[in-house]
């Protein structure tokens, strides 16, 4: 049940599912009754859609929909938001196409009740295609439902800050973290179009539902502000307070900031204060609030701060402050593999059998080095069966003048020692002819992209090579869901679950790491880790033995860390272990000095990485802990079997 506190902390309705697959079969149940509602008393069904890659689950079931049980769209008109300026609509990026690989070359929708502002309108004529488009919508009768996105900037649509709450469609330029945010579709922030026809957040706001979606830790921050903030024009979403009838649909990580969720204290909602995870939370949180170590906090500090009830129900804040001390003392340690002969009662990893067979899940060739390099040469130091398995080939992220230097090394090669054939000069002036050519964003040829596969895994048998894992332990998957060339990938399919049950028969591990580094802007980590979680849900529903001795932990480093009320394994690191750690990384040299997609973050992956290592040891120090250099951090994934498919967290 919702308190009055938590109304007045959310200013719109708020919706919080397990993940984004629940929530987008929700929201697409959702309009495919006012679909069939509108049908059913003869009437179009006006939809307004958007981009980008939080709806693009929502369209695959409305697809499914369609396809499985019937659904018609004949009776629907749809109007985008926006579209690049300028755009040709068969560009990669195009939003036209985005629709139609995504949504309507699937649907029985009428190709002239489709609607997408045009990116190869004449510069002169912006303006006048941009008031007919207004003069569209409302002889369609206005947009019955509108689906939105939120960017990192607040935008809504192309609507960036500064857009006004009465702001129609209109030609607008592009914020430069917009712009950042989508240069890995363009291959590079440079070949991102700066502005954009959109329309207006007033435009938006006269739809008569509007539907938001947010997915993932890096929408946390600005859904915070959207759904908690006064409204204004540096965040346009918060201007959808100002309507009646809006619904924003979060996964669990993009809820993450919410006070409901982070502070449930804060704002009067029930909490069961003897479940040791929400107090070791409240604790940690009022600790680093006030800036004190934890067995410093005092009874009055719980009670000024919203912690009267943990106080009433657990006693003095003496025996709390000491039991939550002695649970993150207890995540602490320096054998990630277990210690052999040891009491490992409070040890968060077990120390039978000795040594283990661990298998280390890298989405990419380099996120085992990133994310926990220090514990991937703990583990080798101290004597366990390392393999890593490297779950995409990568080879998206590599320059191109990277893949013409090693096509020259081979008919450099070829030609040094004179070989009888020159298979090698004509790949490489294949090569070297295609790049030449090559426009911004445009598909790799298949040689490209192969070279560009095999300099990345080159790379990750450098690091394994230096790391002490055997060369027959790095395995590599390539899982097909990635291999498209292009940023945009294909939805995880059988045969990646089938490759990776494979490999999990083959080496049946007793401890797996795997990426739960969602925040990844691409998405690779959150299907990589969909795989890995399906696999295993087969294994256990088959009743594969090996399981049962089998431990799996997440994970993150190379975008965001776990929060320290999470942790429930910290491995330090010493300076030198971190130097170690560091080399292991450079071994990625076509990811060194400026990697071709870094997101939001403009450094380097070992400065992220080591930033991340360092503030977790600091905040573990602050807290009272032990002082170390460095420390990476992971949480046990404990083969739960998932909800059933309507199960949610909600507010009405």
């Amino acid at each position: 049940m919702d308190t009055a506190a938590e109304l007045r902390a959310e200013r719109l309705p708020t919706t919080i599912y397990a993940d984004s697959e629940r929530a987008s079969v929700a929201v697409a149940q959702q309009i495919a009754e006012l679909v069939r509602q509108r049908a059913a008393e003869g009437r179009m069904c006006v939809l307004g859609l958007a981009t980008g890659s939080t709806p693009t689950r929502l369209y695959e079931e409305l697809v499914r929909l369609h396809q499985q049980q019937g659904l018609s769209f004949r009776n629907v008109i749809s109007f985008n938001l926006d579209e690049y300026y300028p755009m040709a609509p068969d560009s990669l990026q195009s939003y036209v196409r985005f629709m139609r690989e995504y949504l309507f070359d699937h649907l029985d929708i009428e190709s002239e009740n489709i609607h997408i502002p045009d990116g190869t309108v004449p510069q002169e004529q912006v303006v006048e295609f941009c008031r007919q488009y207004e003069e569209q919508i409302q002889q369609a009768g206005g947009i019955d439902l509108q689906v939105l996105g939120i960017g990192r900037t607040g935008h809504i649509g192309f609507n960036e800050p500064g857009s006004g709450a009465t702001s129609r469609t209109r030609l607008i330029t592009l914020d430069h973290i917009t712009r950042t945010d989508a240069a890995s579709d363009f291959y590079g922030e440079e070949n991102v179009p700066r502005r954009a026809i959109t329309m207006g957040v007033g435009t938006i706001l006269e739809a008569r539902h509007i539907v938001l979606l947010a997915w993932g830790e890096g929408k946390a921050a600005v859904v915070k502000r959207m759904v908690e903030g006064d409204p204004t024009d540096s965040v346009p979403a918060t201007y959808l307070q100002q309507h009646p009838h809006v619904q924003v649909v979060l996964d669990e990580a993009a809820s993450a900031e919410l006070t409901r969720v982070k502070t449930p204290w804060l704002v009067g909602s029930p909490l069961n204060w003897q479940d040791a995870a929400t107090v070791r939370k409240a604790v940690t949180w009022l600790a680093r609030t006030l800036q004190k170590p934890i067995l410093k906090l005092t009874d009055e500090e719980y009670n000024e701060n919203g912690l009267s009830g943990l106080l009433a129900e657990s006693g003095l804040a003496y025996d709390i402050n000491i039991r939550v001390f002695r649970q993150l003392q207890r995540t602490i340690t320096g054998w990630p593999g277990g210690k052999p002969h040891a009491d490992d009662t409070d040890r968060p990893e077990r120390a039978a059998p000795f040594p283990k067979r661990v298998l280390i899940f890298s989405p990419h060739p380099d996120d085992d080095v990133i994310s926990m390099g220090g514990t991937l040469l703990r583990l080798v130091d101290q004597g366990h069966d390392v393999h890593v398995a490297y779950q995409t080939s990568g080879n998206i992220a590599v320059f191109d003048d990277e893949a013409i230097r090693f096509a020259e090394f081979v008919a450099d090669y070829d030609e040094a020692f004179r070989l009888d054939e020159l298979p090698a000069e004509t790949l490489y002036r294949r090569v070297a002819d295609f790049l030449h050519q090559k426009h911004p964003g445009q598909v790799d040829s298949e040689e490209v992209q192969r070279i560009k596969g095999l300099i990345r895994r080159g790379e990750a048998k450098s690091a394994c090579r230096y790391a002490g894992v055997p060369a027959q332990n790095a395995h590599f998957l390539d899982l097909p869901f990635y291999e498209t060339g292009r940023v945009r990938k294909k939805p995880i399919g059988e045969d990646d679950i089938r490759l990776t049950i494979d490999l999990l028969q083959h080496l049946q591990p007793q401890q797996i790491y795997a990426a739960g580094d969602l925040s990844d802007p691409h998405g690779t980590h959150r299907v990589c880790l969909a795989a890995i979680f399906e696999a295993i849900r087969r294994l256990q529903a088959a009743e594969t033995a090996w399981l049962s001795d089998c431990r799996v932990w997440l994970y993150r480093g190379a975008w965001q860390e776990w929060d320290i009320d999470q942790i429930e394994m910290a491995v330090p690191l010493s300076p030198q272990e971190l130097a170690r750690k560091r080399r292991a990384i450079f071994k990625h040299q076509s990811q060194k000095d400026r990697p071709l997609f870094p997101g939001a973050d403009q450094r380097e992956f070992w400065q992220r990485a080591e930033e991340r290592n360092r503030t977790t040891a600091r905040l573990y120090d602050q807290l009272g802990l032990p002082e170390y250099e460095a420390i990476e951090a992971f949480v046990r994934w404990k083969f739960e079997v998932a909800p059933a498919q309507g199960s949610d967290k909600s507010r009405a």
